[in-house]
């Protein structure tokens, strides 16, 4: 047995552990309430791996276990690949491929010209491991932009589905699920209103996809949850005209069929699939590049707020750890913040809401912004003030817990 093993076993580590050894951790991508995810340099290259805190899912294990079990199940080329797994005494670690390509917009935007008929084709790949889920009892529940990943920066890269940690199988096609999930802006109607729901979800959620992959603003653009529960349900789905006029009629009826209130009214992914619009035969060579750079200038005004969230996240679970000697938590979590790749791209990642556009129109253009170094410079002094904020708090609340000892103590001995 090497010395590393033994001295692993004797520190009460699980035998899985050993295989940390094998990865090297690098940047922060993104961070939750149950842990981290940090890109990582492993024997085969570089990966993904997603470090959650044992005791912030504490009676939920099971939802770890269904995670892994789910993600060494599913096996297609538009679907993110698991690489392997592992656990310590605090912490449990899922590795995955790693998408190092761009988000779907970014990517986008990197391009000279993007079409509606090349929006068909990226839809139908998305659609296509959205198929493939549902067809092996799968239920996303976390379909949005930012989930849509190409592999690499080379231009033929495949464009993959991420994020896998709300996601659901089914235990039989008539299983309803009731737990809230999704993010705001592409929930479904029937999820928003708790009445349980199962498949249709990322139908909807890729109908809103689609919409704002085409006109660069979202369908629903209510900022609060009754207004968007009101907005969804009514489905009043508009096609202004300034910014669809180009855009065909077999694009919009796509979506129609996907934005349907009721579940059992929305098209299927089987049916999906087959609809004309995803032929690329109608579909326009209208170029959408403007209206997507648009939707992006305003992911990019998002950002301050994203990091301070992000760098707050990771604060916290710094606090959490039971085995800080063994952190995998980043030193300085306002530089990581500020480093992550979905930061530093300007695109949302989270699940914060948003407007996209005023309620009674379609969206203005966005006036210039900061330049990137003084904007930087300001989002730091915000998260370094947060950070500063609760590590006060955090003093404050162990020198209180002190007096208290002490005047317990002195009381006793009186």
């Amino acid at each position: 047995m090497p010395v590393s093993t033994m001295l692993n076993r004797l520190h009460g580590q699980p035998e899985s552990y050993d295989k940390k050894s094998k990865y090297r951790l690098g940047r922060t991508l993104g961070a939750g309430t149950y842990g981290i995810v940090r890109e990582a340099e492993g024997p085969d290259g570089r990966v993904a791996i997603k470090i959650i805190l044992k005791k912030n899912v504490k009676g939920n294990e099971q939802m770890v276990l269904d995670e892994l079990d789910m993600l060494q199940r599913l096996k297609h080329p538009h679907i993110v690949k698991f690489v392997d797994w592992f656990e310590s005494r605090d912490k449990y670690y899922i590795v995955t491929q790693l998408a190092t390509g761009g988000e779907l917009f970014d990517r986008i935007c990197e391009q000279g010209k993007f079409t509606e008929k090349d929006a068909s084709q990226t839809i139908k790949q998305v659609l296509g491991a959205v198929d493939y889920l549902h067809k092996n009892n799968v239920v996303h529940r976390d379909l949005k932009p930012e989930n849509l990943l190409y592999l690499t920066k080379a231009s033929d890269s495949d464009l993959v589905l991420a994020d896998f940690g709300i996601a659901k199988m089914l235990d039989n096609k008539d299983e309803v699920l009731t737990t809230m999930a999704g993010s705001f802006g592409y929930a479904a109607p029937e999820v928003m209103l708790k009445q349980g729901h199962g498949k249709p979800v990322d139908m909807w959620s890729m109908g809103v996809i689609t919409y704002t992959l085409l006109c660069g603003y979202s369908p629903f653009r209510s900022e609060n949850l009754q207004d968007l529960i009101d907005e969804c349900s009514g489905a009043q789905v508009v096609f202004h005209e300034r910014y669809w006029k180009d855009v065909s009629e077999d694009g919009k009826d796509f979506i129609l069929k996907l934005l349907q209130p009721k579940p059992d009214d929305r098209w299927t992914s089987e049916q999906a699939l087959h609809h004309p619009w995803l032929s690329g035969e109608n579909a326009t060579d209208h170029n959408l590049l403007p209206e997507i750079k648009a939707y992006l200038t305003k992911a990019r005004l998002r950002r301050g707020i994203e990091m301070v969230k992000l760098a707050n996240r990771i604060e916290a679970l710094k606090m959490q750890e039971d085995d800080p000697e063994n952190s995998d938590m980043p030193n300085d979590s306002t530089l990581a913040a500020d480093q992550s790749p979905s930061l530093a791209s300007g695109a949302n990642k989270g699940n914060s809401g948003g407007s996209e556009g005023s309620k009674a129109s379609a969206p203005a253009g966005e006036k210039r912004s900061l330049s990137k170094t003084i904007k930087g410079a300001i989002f730091r002094e915000v998260v370094l003030a947060k950070v500063r904020e609760m590590k006060e708090q955090e003093q404050t609340l162990k020198l209180t817990e002190e007096v208290e000892k002490e005047v317990r103590r002195k009381s006793f001995q009186g």
